[in-house]
C-alpha cells in the first residue's frame, strides 16, 4: 500500500476518500469514529442490520462476509479496507486486495485464525511460546507427549473469549475433551505456572514504520477480559522492553499492515512466552481512547490510510473495566438498569457503551475507563465504580 490517502474533500465536488470495515461489532464502530474524526467517511460490510458500527457509518452495505456483490459494493464505495476481527474469511480479504488496498492482508490474517500457525509464526520469530501439540485424531491425543500435561486444549480456529477450551491433567481428559469439542484439529498447549497477562499493541505501515501503545496489565474472567492497567504495575522494565521488542518482530516478519495485538504471559519465573494475537485494535487498548493523545483506532486509520505514525503518549494513567451483559441481568432474570449517574459523578470515569440494543450473559456491551494522575487514584476510583456496579469481585484486584 504506497499511496497515501488524504482526509477531507479532495474536490469541489465535496467527495472524501472513504474507509471500508469487514464486521459491524464495537472495534468497527470505535474504528468509524476514529476515522471520521480525521475527515474520512466510512463504510461497513455487516449481515446484521441492528450492528453497533453500522449505525455510525456513512453506508451499511447488509451483506455477508462471503457475499461476492456485497464484497463487490464494499470495493466500490471505499478507497481502502480494513476488518475488525479474525474470523473474518481471509479469502474474502485476498478477494478485496486485488481491488483495493487491503490492511492487514488476507495471509496475516489467516495465520491469527489457526493456532498452529500462529504458534509456528512466533518461534519463526524468535519469540517464545508454551510447549504445544496439534491434535487431529483420537490416536494423537492418545499418544500426546505426557510432558504436555496437565495442558489446556483449544480448537484450532474459531475460539475466542474463553470459548473451545478445555483444561485436561491426563490423556483420558484430553481424548474426552477433544471429543466434545466436536473432533475438530485442536492445539494441546501445556499448562504454565503464570504469575500475569500482558498485551502490547503495536501500528506497522506499508513504509515498515512501526510504534507501539505501553505495555498493559490484564486480568481475565472465565477467559473474557475483566480489566486493564496502564501503566502495567507488576511488569519489570526489562520485562516490558522485551515484550514490546517480540511483537514489534512479530509484526515485521508478517509484513503486517495496521494495529496487531499480542498477548503475552509472565511467568512465575519471570520468563515472558507469547500466548496470541489479535490482527485488529484489542479490548485491552480501549483505554487509549481516553489516556493517550493517540487511540489505537486512530493508528489503525492512519496504518491503512498510510499516514504518518506518531508514538502515543501516555498522559493519563487508567483502569479499564470490561462490562458484559450480565450488569444488566438481576438474579430473577429481570433486567435491571446500571446506576449510571452514580458511576458518572466519580472523577475520571469515561464511560463507552456500544449501543447493542440486548444484554445477554457474557457479552461484551461496553467499556469504563477511569483517568487520574496516578495509576493509584485510578485504582480507588475503579474500585468505587466495581462497587457500584456490583462488577464480579475479582475485579476488586484493581486494589493495591
Amino acid at each position: 500500500m504506497s499511496e497515501v490517502l488524504l482526509p477531507g474533500p479532495l474536490d469541489d465536488t465535496g467527495r472524501k476518500p472513504a474507509l471500508g470495515v469487514m464486521g459491524g461489532g464495537q472495534l468497527g464502530r470505535m474504528f468509524a469514529q476514529a476515522a471520521q474524526n480525521l475527515g474520512f467517511d466510512t463504510v461497513v460490510l455487516e449481515p446484521d442490520e441492528h450492528s453497533p458500527a453500522g449505525w455510525v457509518a456513512h453506508r451499511h452495505i447488509r451483506a455477508g462476509y462471503e457475499d461476492a456483490a456485497g464484497l463487490a459494493e464494499l470495493a466500490a464505495n471505499c478507497d481502502a479496507i480494513t476488518t475488525e476481527f479474525e474470523n473474518v474469511p481471509a479469502a474474502s480479504l485476498l478477494c478485496l486486495a486485488a481491488l483495493r488496498p487491503v490492511a492487514p492482508a488476507g495471509a496475516a490474517v489467516a495465520i491469527c485464525q489457526d493456532r498452529a500457525a500462529e504458534k509456528a509464526h512466533f518461534v519463526r520469530s524468535a519469540v517464545a511460546c508454551a510447549p504445544n501439540a496439534l491434535i487431529e485424531t483420537k490416536i494423537q491425543a492418545e499418544q500426546v507427549d505426557v510432558s504436555l500435561l496437565p495442558g489446556i486444549l483449544k480448537t484450532n480456529r474459531m475460539g475466542y473469549d474463553g470459548k473451545g477450551q478445555r483444561r485436561v491433567a491426563n490423556a483420558a481428559e484430553l481424548v474426552q475433551a477433544w471429543l466434545e469439542l466436536g473432533s475438530v484439529p485442536c492445539l494441546l498447549e501445556q499448562m504454565l505456572p503464570l504469575a500475569l497477562e500482558l498485551s502490547v499493541i503495536v501500528a506497522r505501515n506499508a513504509a515498515g514504520q512501526v510504534v507501539q501503545l505501553p505495555v498493559q496489565q490484564n486480568l481475565h474472567i472465565n477467559g473474557i477480559l475483566a480489566h486493564t492497567m496502564v501503566p502495567a504495575p507488576d511488569v519489570s522494565t526489562r520485562q516490558q522492553a522485551l515484550a514490546m521488542e517480540s511483537a514489534t518482530r512479530i509484526a515485521q516478519s508478517m509484513d503486517y499492515v495496521g494495529v496487531l495485538c499480542v498477548e503475552f504471559f509472565v511467568l512465575q519465573d519471570g520468563r515472558l512466552v507469547a500466548n496470541e494475537m489479535a490482527p485488529r485494535p484489542h479490548n485491552s487498548g480501549h483505554y487509549s481512547i481516553d489516556a493517550c493523545d493517540v487511540s489505537q483506532f486512530e493508528l489503525q486509520v492512519r496504518a491503512m490510510a498510510g499516514l504518518p505514525l506518531v508514538q502515543p503518549r501516555l498522559h493519563s494513567p487508567a483502569v479499564m473495566l470490561n462490562i458484559l451483559g450480565d450488569l444488566w441481568i438481576r438474579a430473577d432474570g429481570q433486567i435491571r438498569s446500571p446506576d449510571w449517574a452514580a458511576v458518572l459523578a466519580l472523577p475520571g470515569v469515561h464511560l463507552h457503551l456500544y449501543g447493542k440494543p440486548q444484554a445477554r450473559p457474557g457479552r461484551k456491551m461496553g467499556h469504563i475507563t477511569v483517568t487520574a494522575a496516578s495509576l493509584q487514584a485510578a485504582r480507588d476510583v475503579a474500585l468505587q465504580v466495581g462497587q457500584l456496579l456490583q462488577l464480579p469481585g475479582a475485579l476488586q484486584q484493581v486494589s493495591a
